[in-house]
């Protein structure tokens, strides 16, 4: 896509969303990983999960036993497979259907499952076996799961995959420069997107703006902890958006490199987002993780909206639900013991009025044109 084109199609994104009149509910969820050893037992984290009426979680390692747990719980999940069976579900119809069997077919719909994804971060990391082309057998791998729940009349459980934001993009900003890493954009991404849209399926991204601002020393901390001021803000040159934190700057990157394949309308869940702490929580990372963690839950329920997307991400999941044992440093919010390590509430109201966020987006805009001097990345 030429130069010109691409300004003229986000341009056309940033206008038009700007005046939308509606802002959907976002989920926000945990990610759970119940093969940690040291952890209780899925019969205490389910009521766990439910007093803090947390409503999605990502169940990473899943099992049997761990699906029927969250059976009549209106707790959804994303399941994600291992990515040491990516190649075989590419391979055989016969081992997809037999996942199917194992960890579907038993429990739905008694467990809400809202999404399944084939591996994570398989581009990047793989198998053990250094034969496999991880390009070439993801997304028939995707196809042949898909098939296997379509055969079993189970069509209401999408199937999609999940990247990360470093591993895809060789350019993430500004947001209107976002393109994907060669050959992956053209061998991998823009096949699975026409696929992920056909389906109506969702883009899953592990987002991480403790990263960034880890690696980029010009990324003040309180522009990755939400926290606004009146000069603490990104400008992208080529759409005039005005971005007020980093995590809306990486949504808008990820859908940015969708329109640029072509596919500006398929919905983006983050998979994975947080930010580590020591285990002594009264340390500065401690606390930086507790800001990170409230602002984004408060982010996503009054205002979720980007400049590129009105209803940004349809869901988000932190990462993650516990404290990894013996571990110093750690993504968990809850330890264990199942006492908690923050005071997060994610209970509440879920969306922003719809004139408050057109309000917003036209603000937004407005500004970019006052003499506050310019950031750049």
């Amino acid at each position: 896509m030429s130069s010109s084109s691409r300004k003229l199609l986000l341009l056309v994104m940033y206008f038009f969303l700007s005046a939308a009149d509606s802002v959907s509910a976002v989920v926000v969820g945990v990610t759970y990983d119940p093969s940690i050893s040291g952890l209780p037992p899925p019969d205490q984290v389910v009521p766990a999960l439910q007093s803090l009426h947390i409503s999605a979680v990502r169940l990473l390692q899943p099992t049997p036993s761990v699906v029927r747990a969250f059976a009549y719980t209106n707790i959804s999940l994303l399941l994600t497979t291992p990515n040491e069976l990516v190649p075989a579900f590419a391979a055989n119809r016969s081992a997809a259907d037999t996942w199917v069997h194992s960890y579907i077919l038993p429990y739905h719909p008694r467990t809400r499952i809202s999404i399944i994804s084939v591996g994570t971060d398989f581009i990047t990391y793989g198998v053990a076996d250094t034969t496999v082309d991880s390009s070439a057998v993801l997304l028939p791998a995707i196809r042949n799961l898909r098939l296997s729940l379509i055969e079993l009349g189970i069509r209401t459980i999408p199937v999609s995959t999940t990247f990360s934001f470093i591993g895809i993009l060789a350019t993430g900003f500004p947001p209107s420069s976002a393109e994907y890493v060669e050959p992956i954009g053209s061998l991998v991404m823009r096949p699975l997107l026409k696929f992920l849209s056909e389906t109506n399926s969702s883009f899953l991204i592990n987002l991480y703006p403790y990263q960034i601002f880890k690696d980029n020393t010009q990324i003040p901390l309180s522009y990755a902890l939400f926290q606004e001021n009146s000069f603490n803000f990104r400008d992208d040159p080529i759409t005039g958006a005005r971005y007020w934190n980093l995590f809306d700057m990486m949504v808008d990157s990820v859908i940015a490199a969708m329109a640029i394949s072509g596919e500006e309308n398929i919905p983006v869940i983050v998979t994975e987002t947080g930010w580590p702490s020591d285990h002594d929580v009264e340390s500065p990372a401690g606390n930086y993780a507790e800001i990170y963690l409230k602002q984004l839950i408060t982010h996503q329920r009054i205002a979720p909206g980007t400049p590129l997307r009105k209803e940004g991400p349809v869901g988000t999941y932190i990462f993650q639900l516990f404290d990894v044992p013996n571990i110093s440093r750690n993504w968990g919010i809850m330890y264990p013991n199942l006492t908690m390590k923050y005071h997060l509430s994610f209970s509440g109201s879920q969306s922003a009025s719809g004139n408050g966020a057109m309000f917003m987006g036209f603000m937004c805009f407005f500004i970019g044109y006052l003499s506050f001097p310019v950031l750049q990345l």
